[in-house]
């Protein structure tokens, strides 16, 4: 996405777009892997020396508040962050420690909620062992 893109698309969402939350959220968008926030950091300060994490995690924030990202718990000690922010499932290759989306309809979430109850968002993850780390194995 161009430059003028991410300037409009945030703005659009009610985030004042600097430098930092540009980069960032160009990162997101360019790196659909669901990096953590320090994967982010130590990336970009690469490139941005003047880059602190306090900033990576308010504009994550920002980000999130707005609905252009969503922030994924799939690990207990890490959370990750998503582009694609409608349902969908996430599977955790045990191995390689890879996330690979899948899709689950709004339909299959309604059934997994109890009965009485009202799904606002659906969070489905599995582990196991993605196809090249089960065929190592």
């Amino acid at each position: 996405m161009a430059e003028n893109d991410l300037y409009s698309v945030l703005s659009s969402h009610g985030i004042r777009p600097t430098q930092q939350r540009i980069s960032v959220y160009k990162y997101l968008l360019s790196h659909p892997v669901h990096p953590s926030a320090d994967t982010i950091y130590r990336a970009l300060s690469q490139e941005f020396p003047v880059f602190s994490r306090t900033t990576i995690y308010n504009t994550l924030n920002s980000l999130e508040k707005s609905g252009l990202v969503r922030s994924i718990n799939i690990q207990h000690d890490e959370q990750r962050f998503d582009t694609t922010t409608e349902d969908h499932g996430h599977f955790l290759c045990i191995e390689c420690n890879e996330i690979t989306d899948f899709d689950i309809t709004r339909g299959v979430l309604i059934t997994l909620c109890p009965q009485g109850y009202e799904n606002i968002r659906g969070d489905v993850f599995i582990t196991g062992f993605c196809p090249k780390c089960k065929e190592k194995r």
